[in-house]
C-alpha cells in the first residue's frame, strides 16, 4: 500500500543534522584519544596480518594451543626488535675511539691547497677556490670560532634524534604489545571486520576488507621478505670482504630496501672502497655480492608478491611507492591496500552496470519478441 505523500510524516532535518554532527563528533573524539596509539595499532595490525599463516604453522606445531603460539611469535618480535636496535647500537659503539679520534683531529687540521682541476671549471672554479684559499688561512682558534654555531646546531639535532629514538622504542613495544592482543583475538577481530565491511557495503564490502587482507599480506611477503633477502646477501658480502662498520651498513641496505631505493647507495662505494684499498680480488667478490643483491628484487619480489594477491603487480608497486611518498614506511602497506579497494569497487561497479545493461537489452528483446 502506497503511503500518500500529503499525510507522510515529514523529515526532521534538525534532527538529522544534528544526528550526524554528534556522530561525526564521537568519531573525531574516538580519534583523538587513540592517537598516541594509532600508529602502533596500524603496524599491529599489518604485522599480524602478514605473518597470521606463521601463527597458525606454530600453533599447529605446539599441540594446537593458541597461548603457546602468542608467545612464540610476542617473542619473536621482540628479538627483531632487540636485535636491529642491537646492530646500530653496537655499530656506533665500535666506531667510538676513531670517532673520538676524528674530533680531537678537526682542532689542528690544516686544509690542504685547491687541486688543480678545480681551477679550471669554468665559472664556479675560480670562486671556490677563492673561498678554499682563505679558509685554508685561517687560524686553528679562527677554525673553530667559525664551527662552533654549526657544532650547537649539530649537537641539538643529535638530541632532538635521540628523543625521536627513545619515543621510537616507545612506539616498538607498544606495537607488540598490541600484535599480541590480536594474535590472541585475530578471528574474532577479522569477524567483527567483515561483520562491518557487510553492513556498510554488502557483499561487496566484505569481499573488500578480504581483498585488503590479502594485498598487506602480499605486500609483506614481496617488500619485506625480499628486503631481508637482499640485506642478507649484502651483508655476507660486506663481513666476507672486511668493510667497516658492516653489521649498521647491512641494517642500513634494509632499510632502504623497504624504501624501494634498493642497496646501490650504500654496495657501490663500498665496492670501489674494496677495489682501491684491497686491490681486484676482495673487490670482485664484493662486486658479485652486490650484483646479486642489486638483481634479486627483480625475481624474488614478484613472485611472492603474486603468490600473496591477485592484483595486477603494476597496481601493486605505485601503491608502495605512492604509499611511500605519501605516508612514510607505514604507506609501504596502505598504498596497496588502498588502490586494490578501490580497484576491486570500481571492477564490481562497472561489471553490475554491465549486467544490468544487458538484462535490460534481454528484457526489451523479450518484449519485441512477444
Amino acid at each position: 500500500m502506497a503511503t500518500d505523500p500529503k499525510t507522510a510524516e515529514p523529515r526532521d532535518v534538525t534532527r538529522t543534522t544534528l544526528a550526524v554532527l554528534s556522530i561525526g563528533a564521537l568519531i573525531a573524539a574516538s580519534l583523538w584519544v587513540l592517537s598516541p596509539f594509532l600508529m602502533a595499532i596500524i603496524w599491529a595490525a599489518m604485522i599480524v596480518i602478514a605473518t597470521w599463516p606463521l601463527l597458525l604453522t606454530v600453533q599447529a606445531r605446539l599441540w594446537g594451543r593458541r597461548g603457546p603460539a602468542v608467545a612464540a611469535m610476542t617473542l619473536m618480535l621482540l628479538f627483531i626488535i632487540v636485535a636491529f636496535f642491537y646492530l646500530v647500537v653496537a655499530g656506533v659503539i665500535d666506531r667510538v675511539d676513531e670517532i673520538s679520534t676524528l674530533v680531537k683531529s678537526l682542532g689542528s687540521y690544516t686544509l690542504p691547497p685547491p687541486p688543480d682541476w678545480l681551477t679550471g671549471m669554468p665559472i664556479v672554479g675560480p670562486r671556490i677556490v677563492d673561498r678554499w684559499e682563505q679558509f685554508s688561512a685561517l687560524a686553528p682558534e679562527e677554525v673553530s670560532a667559525r664551527m662552533a654555531p654549526y657544532a650547537r646546531q649539530a649537537a641539538r639535532w643529535l638530541i632532538a634524534k635521540a628523543g625521536s629514538a627513545g619515543l621510537l622504542i616507545v612506539q616498538f613495544l607498544m606495537t607488540v604489545i598490541i600484535a599480541a592482543i590480536f594474535y590472541a583475538h585475530g578471528e574474532t577481530a577479522a569477524a567483527e571486520i567483515c561483520r562491518f565491511a557487510r553492513r556498510l557495503a554488502g557483499q561487496r564490502g566484505e569481499e573488500a576488507a578480504v581483498l585488503a587482507a590479502k594485498a598487506v599480506r602480499g605486500v609483506a611477503l614481496g617488500v619485506g621478505v625480499t628486503a631481508i633477502v637482499q640485506a642478507t646477501f649484502s651483508g655476507i658480502g660486506l663481513a666476507v670482504t672486511g668493510v667497516p662498520a658492516a653489521a649498521l651498513l647491512t641494517g642500513v641496505v634494509f632499510m632502504l630496501c623497504l624504501a624501494q631505493v634498493g642497496p646501490g647507495p650504500v654496495l657501490i662505494p663500498a665496492v670501489i672502497w674494496v677495489f682501491w684499498k684491497d686491490g681486484a680480488v676482495w673487490g670482485g667478490v664484493l662486486l658479485v655480492f652486490s650484483i646479486l643483491a642489486v638483481t634479486l628484487d627483480n625475481v624474488v619480489r614478484p613472485l611472492l608478491i603474486k603468490k600473496g594477491t591477485d592484483l595486477p603487480l603494476v597496481m601493486v608497486f605505485t601503491g608502495v611507492i605512492g604509499g611511500l611518498a605519501a605516508f612514510g614506511v607505514i604507506g609501504l602497506f596502505i598504498g596497496p591496500v588502498v588502490l586494490a579497494v578501490t580497484f576491486t569497487l570500481l571492477k564490481a561497479w562497472v561489471a553490475d552496470s554491465e549486467h544490468e545493461a544487458d538484462c535490460a537489452e534481454e528484457k526489451a528483446m523479450n518484449l519485441h519478441e512477444d
